[in-house]
């Protein structure tokens, strides 16, 4: 079986990377339809933050969406309202809708969240911070939880996966080496010139822009299967 690797430059309040996530599974699954063969993908995701100065208490998402894009209200709102269909295409639904408190949405600062999925693929696995990384989405788009809270993203953590060192991982939440790694890569990537996310980088080698539509995978995909092939 093929393996093919794609690397998530990606923020976990980022709407548009789930959906680039769900677009790269349809296209994995268009492509073993087109082909008649599977290939096995290996995830990996890697830290950007969106709003990295968002002070603890977070922001409320209209609020901040006006402040940061220009946008009124009612865009903000039309905006969220065509993001939640966009979502319900490819699997994910969205929960921007006022809670039971009356409040909208917020916005919190992502950088402990990024801690815990640089330390779950650096000491367990691709596949284990796949998992942390699609329960961090959950938490915080469907569930609604501060993202910034050390308890949320343990419990996300022990939901996620049961069977790891939950201990460790509450320590790596403190560790400053950690901190200084996720910071450095983070810098790298802006270096390379990525300014928003998703950034999909395919193969190692091949990087598209956005939540591009699953067809668009699928092309890129087939380019470099037949490549190989071809050596």
């Amino acid at each position: 079986m093929n393996a093919i690797r794609f690397d998530f430059v990606s923020d976990v309040v980022c709407p548009w990377c789930i959906i680039g996530y769900k677009q790269v599974e349809r296209a994995l699954e268009r492509y073993e339809e087109i082909e008649g063969e599977a290939l096995e993908a290996e995830f990996h995701w890697h830290p950007f933050e969106l709003n990295p100065h968002m002070p603890q208490e977070g922001q409320d998402a209209a609020e901040h969406i006006a402040e940061k894009y220009g946008r009124t209200i009612e865009q903000g709102r039309e905006a969220r309202a065509q993001m939640g269909k966009v979502g319900e295409s490819v699997g994910f639904k969205f929960n921007y809708g006022n809670g039971p408190d009356g409040q909208g949405m917020r916005v919190y600062n992502s950088f402990k969240a990024h801690k815990l999925l640089h330390w779950a693929g650096k000491m367990i696995g691709p596949k284990e911070q796949t998992a942390l990384k699609m329960k961090f989405f959950k938490s915080y788009f469907q569930d609604r939880f501060d993202i910034s809270d050390e308890a949320v993203l343990m419990k996300a953590f022990n939901d996620a996966l049961p069977n790891a060192d939950s201990a460790a991982a509450q320590v790596a939440l403190q560790d400053q080496v950690i901190e200084s790694e996720v910071r450095a890569e983070q810098k790298m990537w802006r270096d390379r010139d990525i300014q928003g996310v998703p950034a999909i980088i395919i193969d190692q080698k091949f990087m598209v822009p956005g939540a591009q539509d699953a067809q668009t995978f699928v092309n890129v995909i087939r380019k470099i299967i037949h490549k190989r092939k071809s050596a």
